[in-house]
């Protein structure tokens, strides 16, 4: 039975004074130098974050973006101690699958606003009510408007508290789970703690490392090829990581003083882990502000960096012995993600990999860049699974 006493409706409302101070920080602007024909040699290209700039402060209109937004249902809810802030859009028809779909970093709720509601309402797309789901987008606790902990926590910890908000919360009995990044982490989890609450786990991005010790299966060939390409294309992307898992505080006070450094720092990722060969991200600048602001408005880049802390100094990301995602588990394959697809094998280590679909297009924030296809994936994978 829903905790109708831990939720409360939620509407964004950025006090004007926020926004005012954003428009001096931007207008007051110092950049740095910049190496000749730089381009994303050296990290975020020079030319492209002036225009990037020049666009926040002098083209975009929070206020039509916040107003959008809020046409989402949103909510906060009491869970696990914390104030979750979710969108949780009802789906059609008469048994929409609940769905709880996770983010990561440096994303936000904001990279599923295309797909909400297709995945709610196929019908009003050319798609049918059977395939509807009742879609929970919950922001990671330290994101966006969700409350931080009183210290970093882990995926599997945020499993745990997607579960409650799932059932004791929202009142749901069964369930499914999407997630990219961190959230294909939380989503995985969710799999190995709760399967017998779980329809099913749709991923895209294998996060969770398999039991790899004494007595698991030696690597194939293709595996350790895998493993070495992905290592080799890591090498210059994970450089963010050291300083997140270790100092994010320190880092944390400059991101939170400049919107410009915020701005470099984010949309770099979103240049590099997608197609390597473009000028420019794959993504309007809207849309790439819009992410921004999420961080921006409410203060929260530094408590968005601790997942890579808790993982740094608890673990949880690789799974024990005993340990497999037992339930029903589909993979989404973009070739301009973070690192290469791993091979099915190195997949089956960890999981019950029923589905695999390798899209021709597309990197790490899909839903965001390909939401057609990413929407199109999940109904095909958990049609099998409503049951």
């Amino acid at each position: 039975m829903t905790d109708t006493a831990g939720l409360e409706p939620f509407t964004i409302d950025v006090p004007d004074a926020v926004l005012a101070d954003l428009r001096e920080r931007l207008r007051r602007t110092r950049l740095p130098g910049e190496p000749v024909d730089a381009a994303w040699d050296y990290g975020a290209n020079p030319g492209f974050v002036r225009r990037l700039l020049r666009y926040w402060l002098e083209e975009y209109d929070w206020r039509a973006v916040e107003a959008r937004l809020n046409r989402l249902p949103m909510r906060m809810a009491a869970v696990g101690g914390l104030r979750v802030h979710l969108v949780h859009e009802r789906g059609s028809g008469p048994r929409p699958l609940p769905l709880v779909i996770t983010h990561g970093w440096p994303g936000s709720f904001v990279e599923f606003d295309a797909v909400v509601e297709p995945l709610a309402h196929p019908e009003r797309f050319g798609g049918s009510p059977d395939d509807a789901f009742d879609v929970v987008v919950p922001s990671m606790p330290g994101f966006g408007w969700s409350s931080a902990p009183p210290a970093p926590v882990t995926t599997r910890q945020m499993a745990a508290l997607w579960h409650e908000l799932m059932t004791r919360v929202l009142g749901y009995r069964r369930y499914a789970a999407q997630g990219g990044d961190w959230g294909s982490m939380v989503a995985a989890w969710l799999g190995v703690d709760f399967p017998d609450s779980l329809a099913g786990v749709h991923l895209n991005m294998a996060g969770l490392r398999p039991y790899t010790g004494e007595g698991s299966a030696p690597l194939s060939e293709e595996e350790q090829a895998w493993l070495g390409r992905a290592r080799k294309q890591l090498e210059r992307e994970v450089a963010y990581q050291a300083i997140q898992g270790t100092k994010p505080q320190t880092l944390a006070y400059a991101l939170t003083d400049s919107p410009a450094g915020l701005a470099a720092w984010i949309v770099e990722k979103f240049h590099g882990w997608s197609d390597p060969g473009a000028e420019e991200p794959p993504f309007t600048l809207e849309q790439l502000v819009t992410n921004l602001m999420i961080y921006w408005v409410t203060g929260s880049i530094g408590t968005a960096s601790w997942p890579y802390t808790a993982t740094r100094r608890r673990g949880d990301i690789e799974l024990a012995r005993d340990e497999f995602v037992r339930v029903p588990t589909g993979f989404l394959s973009c070739p301009h993600d973070l690192a290469p697809g791993p091979p099915d094998a190195w997949l089956a280590r960890t999981c019950n990999l029923v589905r695999r679909t390798d899209l021709p297009r597309g990197g790490h924030f899909v839903a965001y860049e390909r939401p057609a296809d990413f929407v199109e994936d999940v109904r095909a994978f958990f049609r099998p699974y409503r049951g």
